[in-house]
């Protein structure tokens, strides 16, 4: 780790220039012809990032969003040689506990922005006093503003010793983690280094299905629509996990070069979510949080920012740190920390009580809620809120 544990005020300010020119960008796209089919199994639908773009170059205000994120405590501190950016919201409440939550792909801060109100201010939503937290809202490396990696090795084991080293030099001694999508990824890996201080954790994504899969029960109905879901993840829903665990930087020059091209990788990640954006924009019915502007928000600071391939490079580092530990024959170390899972119903594969207790045999809080997807702290953030609150509950009381 580095030295310098300096923690700099961070503030947001964007050139004219820079979003003069992606409007000229988005201006001058070269489209495609509609897609053959009447769903999204080409891709994404050609009616849908139309007016997407429309509304981008017309309607969408980015210093609406700058605005909202200058009046958060933004920071950045430089650890193991990356500049990391991050979000540090404190509780008013006595005895709040400290959060650390990590968003995924292809997401960043934004996605969780409609979970500080609730989470550090519980009682101004319906919530109670003694269920605060002190909330740190960190970038991954690669994404958003946190800095780029120059060398190789950040993996999620990587990212988690950097998290467990930025709750330290916050002065939190105690703390808990949670995370979905590459998050998940992130805060399993503390749960399994479980270094002094981390209580518990809280995912909502079950990752380590795909390398369980065939080990997971298919017994009940609920057990084999899991495994149903799983197979048409890796067989027709994978094409941007595979090119970015593979070949990122090809992907990468067109995600540097064109908006439009970068906001449709950014849409074709999971049908669910796929089919609320697409709703948002072509019928103007948005499903919770995942408005126009909060998408467009989020696409805009990976265009920003310029972390279109830098972002996708964790992919890599995912896929050759499976392989490596595949070839080790070793089983990774067991989560020595309480563990508290979500089932979302919109998640890619909604995982079943028991497949979650397959990859944490010692599982302390689970829960299955009828709405939400993939990216459920930005979709249902009251709902979301609330299962943080009750997964950490426990371990408040203990």
């Amino acid at each position: 780790m580095s030295n310098d544990k300096e923690i700099r005020s961070f503030r947001l300010d964007t050139p004219d220039e820079a979003l003069t020119d992606l409007r000229r960008r988005i201006s001058a796209t070269r489209w495609p012809a509609r897609e053959l089919v009447t769903d999204r199994s080409q891709g994404v639908q050609l009616a849908t990032l139309r007016e997407l773009a429309r509304y981008w170059t017309t309607d969408h205000d980015w210093r609406a969003l700058q605005a909202k994120l200058n009046a958060l405590p933004q920071y950045t501190t430089d650890i193991d040689g990356v500049e990391i950016h991050f979000i540090h919201v404190r509780s008013q409440h006595e005895n709040a506990l400290p959060l650390i939550m990590t968003h995924g792909w292809p997401g960043s801060v934004v996605e969780l922005l409609g979970v500080v109100g609730p989470l550090t201010d519980p009682t101004a939503y319906g919530g109670r006093a003694e269920d605060a937290f002190h909330l740190v809202l960190p970038s991954l490396p690669g994404y958003g503003f946190s800095g780029e990696p120059t060398e190789l090795g950040w993996d999620s084991i990587r990212m988690a010793r950097a998290w467990v080293e930025l709750m330290d030099r916050l002065g939190y001694p105690r703390y808990v983690a949670q995370g979905g999508d590459v998050g998940a990824a992130v805060t399993d890996a503390m749960g399994r280094q479980a270094p002094e201080g981390l209580l518990g954790i809280h995912v909502n994504l079950l990752a380590g299905a795909i390398g369980l899969k065939d080990q997971l029960p298919a017994e009940s109905e609920q057990e084999r629509a899991a495994h149903e879901a799983l197979n048409t993840f890796t067989t027709d829903g994978f094409g941007y996990f595979l090119e970015q665990s593979t070949r990122p930087q090809t992907i990468g020059y067109s995600l540097l070069d064109s908006p439009v091209g970068l906001a449709a990788w950014m849409l074709d990640h999971d049908t669910d979510s796929y089919y609320k954006i697409s709703r948002a924009f072509v019928d103007g019915e948005p499903v919770g949080g995942l408005t126009r502007d909060s998408v467009v928000d989020n696409i805009t600071l990976y265009w920003l920012t310029g972390t279109g391939a830098s972002a996708a490079r964790w992919y890599w580092e995912f896929g050759r740190t499976q392989a490596a530990a595949l070839a080790s024959g070793q089983a990774p170390p067991a989560v020595a920390v309480p563990v508290g899972f979500t089932t979302f119903a919109g998640e890619i594969w909604a995982a079943p009580r028991s497949w979650v207790e397959a990859v944490y045999p010692g599982l302390a809080y689970f829960n299955e809620v009828d709405r939400g997807g993939h990216f459920p702290a930005w979709e249902e953030p009251d709902l979301f809120a609330a299962e943080v609150r009750a997964a950490f509950r426990p371990i408040r009381e203990s």
